[in-house]
């Protein structure tokens, strides 16, 4: 059954302890603080490590004026970016040298492939980062909802460890990367 975000602040709550929710809208002290948090929390434990699930490359448009400072050439950012990885140009999404100011990446390649990580849709989540999402969840709610500093750090402590066990399965998702240039190894080979 595909997540929403009322579905994974009630289950956080009930791991809290408190009444699960129906709507943010619920004229209640845990509905009120799952739609205050939830948004910060979710954006903060996508950024937490670059999910596979979250990423994304695009090429992006040219600005018609070009910036005032250090590169030639500015882009637009998608709006769906949680943060950048990595840009490249000529098909390869990585290499080049840029900077993000004001939402805008600067550099001085005229053609930029960027790659990103996105905001994804709870439906998208995987099954490893749902307890994740749930156990930040459950710190951030105890102690507004609860004031157990106690059981808030226990909830922060799970927090940890579900994200150590979800990092571990997310990096399993692809081919591990390579060293590509181990300046050592060179010159011990020269």
């Amino acid at each position: 059954m595909p997540q929403t975000a009322v579905s994974l602040c009630s289950t956080a709550l009930a791991k809290l302890g408190a009444r699960p929710i129906a709507s943010f809208d619920e004229p209640t002290a845990e509905a009120e603080c799952a739609a205050r948090l939830y948004p910060v929390v979710r954006d903060a434990t996508l950024m937490a490590h670059p999910w596979t699930f979250t990423l994304a490359q695009t090429v992006l448009e040219r600005d018609t004026e070009p910036p005032a400072g250090d590169f030639a050439f500015s882009f637009h950012l998608p709006a769906d970016i949680l943060r950048t990885l990595s840009a490249g140009s000529g098909g390869s999404g990585r290499g080049l040298i840029y900077r993000v100011f004001g939402g805008r990446l600067h550099t001085d390649a005229e053609s930029v492939l960027l790659t990103y990580q996105r905001r994804s849709s709870e439906a998208e989540f995987p099954a490893y980062f749902v307890p994740v999402l749930v156990a930040r969840l459950a710190a951030e709610l105890c102690l507004p909802l609860t004031e157990n500093a106690a059981r808030a750090e226990v909830l922060t402590r799970l927090a940890a460890s579900e994200l150590k066990l979800a990092k571990l399965i997310d990096s399993q998702q692809s081919t591990p990367q390579r060293v590509e240039d181990f300046t050592l190894l060179r010159a011990r080979l020269a």
